[in-house]
């Protein structure tokens, strides 16, 4: 597993499971039977590359991998993508499936990207990069979900204003209705939180690679941190405690001014996130 081509495939097959894990949470979340059946499938692919990979290694080592540390990371991620997939077909508790998809991606993401599996060092610090790439991404992207989510929150808080002081116009007609403002926000909220999350797992996993020693107290970290929070409990509270209307959308708008402090503020006082500031 040490060929330069079988490393990309496997940053690849990382890839892939990062995707049907965002589409799992959708699915979770919105309730999407047609985001369950792709993210099944993507799963299903992954599953193949893995198995592919797992009897390559088995035949070129003469043995079953399980002696050594990432050895056993890699077979026990196969066994819980196998699991996931034999529960979402079997018996469809889509909790279930979700969670152990977002642990089976972290094992995955250690394995792949652990430097000291390689043989050649510049493959591995290469992966390294890699990984600090893909974090990066994702945390970006997530942040461009949450600003648009906060976008429509606050033309949801304009056209809520306008309603109640009875302002008709011009103004009024160019911006949509309440309800479609109020999913078009909740909708993003929905893609951008667990982009987040799967960002702050492979950060955490460059930064104990790359930083002995860091300080898990460091502001960016915990900024993030908070940011995740704030906006799971925006779905917790549009989901489970079916809030809406304008203490929602204000509760976004909060949500997305704690990502401009973390994204301005904390990561010019983060000891390591020089690159984010």
């Amino acid at each position: 597993m040490i060929d330069i081509h079988i490393t990309r495939l496997h940053e690849f097959t990382v890839l892939l499971y990062a995707v049907s894990v965002l589409l799992y949470f959708f699915d979770f979340i919105y309730h999407n039977r047609k985001a369950n059946r792709v993210a099944f499938w993507l799963l299903a692919f992954v599953w193949v590359l893995q198995t592919t990979f797992l009897f390559l290694y088995m035949e070129k080592t003469g043995r079953f991998p399980v002696l050594t540390i990432f050895e056993g990371l890699y077979f026990y991620a196969w066994v819980l993508i196998t699991l996931s997939l034999g529960i979402n077909r079997l018996l469809r508790v889509d909790f279930i499936v979700f969670f152990t998809n977002i642990l089976g991606f972290i094992v995955m993401a250690i394995h792949t990207f652990a430097p000291v599996q390689y043989q050649s060092k510049i493959i591995g610090e290469k992966l390294v990069s890699e990984l600090l790439l893909i974090h990066i991404t994702m945390a970006i992207l997530s942040y461009g979900a949450f600003s648009l989510s906060f976008v429509f929150s606050l033309l949801y808080l304009i056209q809520y204003d306008l309603l109640k002081r009875k302002k008709w116009g011009k103004r009024l007609l160019r911006l949509a209705d309440l309800n479609k403002l109020e999913f078009l926000s909740f909708v993003l909220a929905v893609v951008g939180v667990p982009m987040l999350m799967l960002s702050l797992i492979l950060g955490l996993q460059w930064a104990f690679l790359k930083v002995p020693g860091m300080p898990w107290y460091d502001m960016k970290v915990i900024g993030s941190f908070i940011v995740l929070a704030a906006y799971s409990i925006y779905l917790y509270l549009r989901i489970g405690r079916n809030l809406s209307g304008k203490s929602l959308a204000l509760w976004n708008v909060a949500s997305f001014l704690i990502v401009l402090i973390n994204f301005f503020l904390f990561g010019k006082l983060s000891s390591f996130h020089f690159w984010y500031s």
